[in-house]
């Protein structure tokens, strides 16, 4: 279904409007019939013609702010009149996957409450309280991921989820007593399984133990913590810094702390999944503008400041499942026109931009106080397992009181921390790892462009490159085709991508040899060209 937009006739009304969602009972609909009245609602709401609507577009990238999304989330359960969760248009991020939940999560004989709880009195005895309202299994929700989980079996392919491997996650990896060419892990400068790294991990446990005990802020507080804390502060450029025991945690809890109802978040429509948690979680009305359109983000800024007090932009410094870079300067100007925090997530660009590995600040040169919130992880370049955010002292030490995330949970164990802190040593004392690693990357990716494989929009000096092959399915089938070849790369599929856009996801790294990547370029292109369609 190219474009996939939808035509309206069906549900509209003599006048040519769609009807409203609200206060109308009508027979269970269609996916088909649901997509037209999403459509034709989200037409209106945004002030579009309803022939603009393209069903298998994000949501995120028509301008749907969180207000919106709540007000579309009530509509919709007055009209199936059954409770919905509130992160149902983020959870199912496109209007085709929407209706498809609806049409097949809801039965319209079940005797569901109306949404809203009416409190007066019933004129007849309750009806039964309906199962899948106590029993797991049959959570519409998880019924709908069963579905996507038969539909991978029907086809004939492994699951390629929950994959168990042996041995150190490196450039090679052993799965079923096999090695592989691994490029299905971040561990982009080679440090994780590094003899140092290691020693650092035993010796933190043989002197502290497996667990600090407590939060850092009662009696849970090591000097690993502090000594970590000042060494990513000096690499980021920031005045100070602090760790949580998560990255995804890092960016629920301190989005959801510093921000509230008041306030505006504005996210990339790339964005991932812990921005939009932290930002649901704050309560604040989210919205997002285009990819990297910092010229769309100023327009909208313009409109929309002064009704809001505090403003969060949110960049990644390298994006997951693209491998492209935000204009991080321009992005700065306009922060800073429109009296806006600037927030970037490092996840994916520390330890691989910038010529020591400082990340996308660094990469630009940038003045690291021009970003109001680094984000960060320790589980990528840097070989452990947590969080961090650096920026000004004040901003640290309201966290370090106050994030829920922090002072509720138990401080990062020793061993993660020494970890982390022997990774960044290391990353200092061999700044030819970061220089290795781009090298690789550029290698992968100018040879998969010779080939005429689609690597989409990752860039140069990324660590990321996708190699865009069109549908699901056949993503699904050329994963498991190059696996029994001997090459280990994972497929990203919808929903995690859109219909047309499913990949195999590339993670270079400073380990992999040249004659890795050509003999992975060389099958990769072979398969690919074997197998065109997803038939």
């Amino acid at each position: 279904m190219a474009g996939a937009v939808v035509e309206h006739s069906s549900c509209q009304n003599r006048n040519g409007a769609a009807p409203e969602l609200t206060g109308v009972l009508r027979p269970a609909l269609s996916a088909a019939e649901l997509s037209s009245l999403l459509a034709n609602r989200l037409a209106r709401s945004l002030s579009l013609s309803p022939s603009a609507i393209d069903l298998r577009k994000p949501l995120a990238e028509f301008g749907l702010d969180s207000l919106e999304a709540v007000r579309l989330t009530g509509e919709l359960e007055e009209w199936v009149e059954r409770r919905l969760a509130p992160t149902l248009v983020w959870d199912y991020p496109t209007i085709e996957a929407l209706a498809t939940y609806l049409a097949e999560g809801i039965d319209s004989t079940d005797g569901t409450d109306a949404p809203n709880g009416a409190e007066s009195a019933p004129v007849a005895p309750p009806a039964e309280i309906p199962p899948e309202h106590y029993r797991f299994e049959l959570f519409p929700e998880y019924r709908a991921l069963r579905e996507r989980i038969d539909e991978i079996e029907r086809l004939g392919v492994a699951n390629p989820f929950f994959q168990i491997h042996e041995g150190v996650a490196g450039s090679t990896m052993t799965v079923d007593g096999r090695e592989l060419s691994n490029f299905a892990s971040y561990n982009y400068l080679g440090l994780s399984g590094h003899p140092l790294v290691a020693a650092a991990a035993k010796a933190a446990i043989d002197r502290y133990g497996t667990s600090v005990g407590a939060s850092r802020l009662v009696s849970g507080e090591v000097p690993l913590h502090r000594e970590l804390e000042r060494t990513l502060a000096d690499l980021i450029g920031a005045e100070d810094c602090l760790t949580f025991v998560g990255g995804h945690a890092t960016n629920v809890t301190t989005i959801g702390h510093l921000f509230g109802p008041d306030d505006l978040i504005l996210g990339d429509a790339l964005i991932h999944n812990s921005v939009q948690q932290g930002s649901i979680l704050s309560g604040a009305t989210l919205r997002w503008f285009p990819h990297n359109d910092w010229q769309a983000l100023d327009e909208l800024l313009t409109t929309v400041r002064r009704r809001y007090a505090r403003v969060l932009i949110v960049l990644e410094g390298v994006y997951s499942a693209d491998g492209d870079i935000p204009d991080l300067p321009r992005f700065v100007a306009v922060k800073r026109r429109h009296h806006a925090y600037l927030m970037v997530d490092e996840a994916h660009s520390l330890g691989v931009l910038g010529p020591r590995g400082g990340g996308i600040g660094e990469h630009f040169g940038v003045d690291p106080a021009d970003v109001d919130l680094w984000m960060g992880t320790l589980s990528k370049s840097i070989p452990s397992c947590g969080g961090f955010i650096a920026g000004s002292r004040h901003l640290i030490e309201y966290l370090a009181y106050t994030a829920p995330g922090f002072v509720f949970s138990i401080g990062m164990p020793p061993s993660n921390a020494a970890a982390a802190l022997a990774g960044i040593r290391l990353l200092a004392a061999e700044p030819e790892r970061v220089a290795r690693l781009r090298a690789r990357a550029d290698l992968f990716r100018t040879l998969a462009r010779e080939r005429s494989l689609d690597t989409g929009l990752s860039i140069r000096g990324s660590a990321i490159v996708p190699i865009v092959v069109g549908d699901s399915t056949r993503c699904l089938r050329l994963a498991q085709e190059l696996f029994e070849r001997g090459i280990n790369v994972r497929p990203m599929i919808y929903p995690a991508v859109a219909h047309d856009s499913a990949r195999l996801r590339f993670f270079l790294a400073a380990t992999h040899t040249e004659d890795q990547i050509r003999s992975a370029v060389t099958t990769v292109a072979e398969v690919v060209a074997t197998r065109p369609t997803s038939t």
